[in-house]
C-alpha cells in the first residue's frame, strides 16, 4: 500500500477527531497496526490539533471580565437586564470554543483508542516473546532428548532391569550403564514421589560378599519431569539398588525400604 498517498487523502484528521463510521475507524486503526508511519502520522495530528484547541480557546484576562461586567451592567444596583450586542467577532469567539469542544472530544476518544492500541501492541510483544521462548526450549528439549537416544541405543551400554521388591512390588526401573565413560542413567518412572523428608539413594552392589556403594541421593526427583537421571559409577558393580532413606542418604541402605533391585547380566 502506497502510505503516503493514503496519508494525503485527510482520513487521519477525520479519524483524530472522530468524524468516521465505526467501520472506517476499524479500517485506520488496523493500518496503524501495520504501518508504523501511519500510526506515527496520527499522533502528530493529534498533537497539532491539542495545540491548535490551546489556541481558539484562551483563558480569560482580568481586563476582558472587567470589559464584560461593564458592558453587562454588573457594577449598577438596578439589576437590569442588557442584551448583548450580536457582532462577527463574538460569532467566531463562540466558534473557536465549539471547535475546542470538538477537539477535545475527538482527542479523549483517540487518546483511548492509542492507550487500547498501546495494549494491544504491548500483549503482541508479550505472546511473541512467550513465543520465541517457547520454540527455544522446545529446540533445547529435542536435542537432549536426541543425545539421549543416541547414549541409550549405543552397543555398548548394559541395560539393567530393577523390579519392585517385597512390598514395593509395583515399583520399577531401569539403569543404562555405560562402562567407557562411568557413567550411568537411571530411569525412575516406575518410582513414587519420595515422601516429605525423604530421598531417593541409588546404591552399587558386589554381590560376594554383599558390599553396597552409595552413588549418591536424587534430590530433584519430584520435580523432574521425565525421571531419567546421569549418574557416575566407577564401580564394578553386579547389581544396583535403590531405597528410600532421611534427606541427606544413609551410610548404608536401609532394607525394609528397598524398592527396587536388578542384578547385571554376566
Amino acid at each position: 500500500m502506497d502510505t503516503k498517498a493514503y496519508i494525503d487523502t485527510g482520513i487521519l484528521e477525520l479519524y483524530v477527531s472522530g468524524q468516521l463510521s465505526e467501520k472506517e475507524n476499524k479500517e485506520v486503526y488496523d493500518k496503524m497496526l501495520e504501518h508504523p508511519e501511519i500510526l506515527q502520522e496520527v499522533l502528530e495530528i493529534e498533537s497539532a490539533l491539542m495545540k491548535l484547541g490551546e489556541a481558539v480557546s484562551p483563558g480569560l484576562s482580568a481586563s476582558t471580565i472587567q470589559i464584560i461586567k461593564e458592558r453587562l451592567n454588573f457594577n449598577s444596583d438596578n439589576g437590569k437586564v442588557v442584551n448583548m450586542p450580536k457582532s462577527r467577532s463574538n460569532w467566531f469567539t463562540y466558534t473557536g470554543w465549539a471547535a475546542a469542544i470538538l477537539v477535545g472530544a475527538g482527542l479523549l476518544w483517540s487518546i483511548n483508542q492509542n492507550k487500547q492500541l498501546e495494549v494491544q501492541l504491548s500483549d503482541a510483544n508479550v505472546e511473541k516473546s512467550y513465543l520465541e521462548t517457547q520454540i527455544e526450549d522446545a529446540k533445547s528439549d529435542l536435542a537432549k532428548t536426541e543425545n539421549l537416544l543416541s547414549i541409550l541405543r549405543d552397543r555398548d551400554i548394559i541395560a539393567v532391569p530393577l523390579g519392585g521388591q517385597g512390598n514395593f512390588e509395583n515399583a520399577y526401573a531401569k539403569v543404562y550403564w555405560n562402562k567407557a565413560d562411568n557413567s550411568i542413567y537411571l530411569d525412575g518412572q516406575g518410582l513414587p514421589d519420595a515422601p516429605e523428608g525423604k530421598v531417593w539413594q541409588v546404591w552399587s552392589l558386589t554381590l560376594n560378599p554383599l558390599t553396597p556403594t552409595s552413588l549418591g541421593t536424587i534430590d530433584n526427583f519430584n520435580t523432574d519431569d521425565n525421571k531419567i537421571f546421569e549418574i557416575v559409577n566407577t564401580n564394578e558393580s553386579q547389581a544396583f539398588g535403590i531405597t528410600l532413606e532421611p534427606t541427606g542418604g544413609s551410610e548404608t541402605p536401609t532394607m525394609e525400604q528397598l524398592y527396587t533391585l536388578g542384578v547385571v547380566s554376566p
